[in-house]
């Protein structure tokens, strides 16, 4: 049975890994979300190869309510964690670290269904460029 936790090693928390990301990586725009990320190749003698990094945002300049920006975020760690299965097996494969920046960019509060649809393609699309 998978394991749909999202336990603290897999949130990306390191400013530094954070401004590299931002700065060197690469993104697109799925609606709603403006995505970054950015794919590390690792050395062998390093045991973290494999491993994906995620981080969530919902700006302040489109949901000034806290509780809506929780809300959002909440959906879209939701989303991520279900869908998450066939990414993690590409990026194990791929022997590589991949850190991912979703970035809601939008006014309107979406169901689930259309965010989840939203980073199922983001999945898709991030796991093709590997």
């Amino acid at each position: 049975m998978p394991d749909y936790s999202l336990p603290r090693v897999e949130r990306l928390r390191s400013l530094t890994t954070i401004r590299r990301m931002f700065a060197e990586g690469k993104g697109g725009f799925v609606y709603p979300f403006r995505y970054t990320f950015l794919v590390r190749k690792i050395d062998d003698a390093e045991v973290e190869k494999g491993r994906t990094e995620v981080m969530f945002s919902v700006p302040k300049k489109f949901h000034k309510r806290a509780n809506k920006r929780n809300f959002l975020k909440r959906r879209t760690r939701e989303a991520y964690r279900l869908s998450r299965e066939e990414f993690q097996r590409r990026v194990t494969e791929s022997g590589a670290v991949v850190d991912v920046a979703f970035v809601y960019s939008t006014k309107e509060i979406h169901s689930y269904k259309t965010i989840s649809y939203a980073v199922q393609r983001i999945l898709e699309q991030i796991g093709a460029r590997l």
